[in-house]
């Protein structure tokens, strides 16, 4: 229990969007997967992914160029700074079906193994990862795993990864504005296997060292845990979840958001809340986690 409760949680001082779909349920149809996978009893996680700097990259708008060769000359005086790890917001292509506004959003993927063609080539985003490394930096890219864009390659050959509506037609995710992605099914055990391996291919053809995971709530634990443990096999990886879900940590995830503490943090230097606040906040972290 020491171990865990040792886990960091990571602390973000701007706002960001948080749903309130509530998680999915466990998916019975891959209970045997998970059976067959040789899940680890305790996490191990990288020791350079501990007191890290995470910096949170959005290749289009870091620079004017908006590309990764541009954004690779940055990496001396980011290093410099002292940042450890650098998160890049998802660098797939975007859907251009029911595409929000003229440039669409980055969690619209199109392609899980393929690169925004806006941001440059394969090659340009290996050479940038090999850039990185050589300063000593970890990459970690932005994963969606809940949802895709309505003309994800997947929606013509594999149609049945999908969570259809009554009249057999692809539907955004329950409870959500989000008309522009398509909700996944992941009863479908096929689903499982086909999106660890597409995170693998990102370890194999860029040599990434993790994963940052969108609305990791949202997409079952059992998943996350049969991932990792798939990962792990080809290297360590590093995965932070955009979650605060203690569950995360037993066996797929190495950090979490952490939503409240944002918020009291916020209401402290309103004057809202006190110390005590934050103490008892604390008190219930180290017991949860």
């Amino acid at each position: 229990m020491k171990e865990l409760r040792q886990l960091p949680i990571l602390v973000f001082t701007f706002a960001m969007v948080a749903c309130g779909t509530p998680p999915a349920e466990k998916p019975s149809a891959v209970a045997e997967l998970a059976n067959e996978t040789d899940f680890k009893d305790v996490l191990n996680h990288p020791d350079w992914s501990k007191n890290a700097v995470i910096y949170e990259v959005n290749i289009r708008q870091h620079t004017a160029e908006g590309t990764f060769k541009a954004f690779e000359a940055d990496l001396s005086r980011l290093h410099e700074m002292g940042v450890d790890v650098l998160w890049l917001m998802p660098i797939h292509p975007i859907g251009d079906k029911n595409r929000k506004g003229s440039k669409g959003s980055y969690y619209s993927v199109k392609d899980y193994q393929a690169v925004n063609p806006e941001f440059g080539s394969m090659q340009d985003f290996k050479d940038l990862v090999n850039k990185a490394h050589s300063f000593g930096m970890k990459v970690i890219i932005d994963w969606v795993a809940n949802h895709s864009a309505f003309d994800n390659v997947w929606t013509e050959s594999h149609q049945e990864y999908y969570l259809l509506d009554s009249l057999g037609q692809l539907q955004p995710p329950l409870g959500t504005d989000w008309w522009d992605v398509a909700q996944f099914n992941y009863q479908n055990e096929e689903l499982h296997k086909a999106m660890a391996s597409s995170m693998v291919f990102w370890l194999k053809e860029a040599d990434i060292d993790g994963f940052r995971c969108d609305v990791a709530d949202m997409v079952p634990i059992e998943f996350w845990e049969y991932a990792r443990a798939i990962m792990d096999e080809e290297k360590p990886v590093f995965m932070l979840a955009e979650a605060e879900n203690p569950r995360h940590h037993d066996k797929s995830f190495d950090m979490s958001y952490s939503w409240e503490l944002m918020h009291i943090m916020n209401e402290l230097a309103k004057g809202e809340k006190t110390l005590d606040d934050l103490h008892n906040y604390m008190l219930k972290e180290d017991t949860n986690f």
